[in-house]
């Protein structure tokens, strides 16, 4: 079954100009997918619209099989999906436990302690000090305190956008790493990406967005392959066309 179905989205900041143009897609449950492209391409805004960031202006999007198209992100976290945007995404002048407390109101008062206490084992780096200050983590130690905001509510599928972005070759590591632990876990992952080779290390299928549309869906595999991966990334032969 779809954990996530988009179909013929459209999507921008301006209703007459148009970023994401009529991309087609679906996820499958468990399934890890990665979302690449040049700069420009409409990447993140398309994954801020499915996360209710960005106006939709046109088309569908499903998750679990029900109609969100539009819906606000608190709407969105109720119903399954988690979204760990690039920037801001905790809440620095609070410790790694209010972070997580924060995030926990959405669930029944008898659930909060178990998911908190999960996520802390989970995450080891922040469980064995719970009372820090999040402005005081390192960059991978914040994009594992947002990650884990996230997954404290069981979503069903976990979004993020450039969970690489600034961090050194050694936190891009242990944030991969983390990233595969929770996809082994059965968490569906959908990720916007600029580290090719880490997101094709991670995740089972690429998508290539070039100018706000589909140029690519298709096994990471199969972009392992320098040329073709720079034909997509450039522009220079549509996918399925002949070389």
């Amino acid at each position: 079954m779809s954990a996530l179905s988009v179909s013929d989205l459209r999507a921008g900041y301006d209703p007459d100009l148009a970023i994401v143009k009529g991309v087609t897609f679906s996820v499958t449950r468990g399934e890890s997918v990665c979302i690449l492209g040049p700069n420009g391409a409409g990447k993140s805004t398309m994954i801020k619209a499915m996360a209710g960031l960005v106006p939709v202006l046109g088309g569908t999007v499903d998750l679990g099989g029900k109609p969100v198209t539009g819906l606000p992100s608190h709407a969105l976290v109720r119903q399954g999906l988690g979204f760990v945007p690039q920037t801001e995404n905790i809440f620095t002048q609070l410790t790694i436990l209010e972070n997580l407390q924060i995030a926990g109101q959405l669930l029944p008062r008898t659930h909060r302690q178990t998911r908190i206490d999960a996520m802390l084992e989970m995450f080891p780096d922040l469980g064995g000090r719970p009372g820090e200050l999040a402005g005081a983590l390192s960059g991978g130690q914040r994009q594992m305190l947002a990650a884990a905001r996230a997954l404290l509510t069981e979503p069903e599928v976990l979004m993020l956008d450039e969970p690489s972005a600034g961090l050194s070759p050694k936190l891009v590591g242990q944030v991969f790493e983390t990233l595969r632990r929770i996809s082994d876990a059965g968490v569906t992952l959908v990720l916007v990406e600029q580290n090719v080779r880490a997101a094709l290390s991670l995740t089972e299928r690429a998508l290539v967005l070039v100018d706000g549309q589909l140029a690519h869906d298709g096994p990471t595999a199969a972009l392992h392959d320098n040329k073709l991966l720079g034909e997509l990334f450039l522009g220079h032969r549509a996918a399925g066309e002949p070389a």
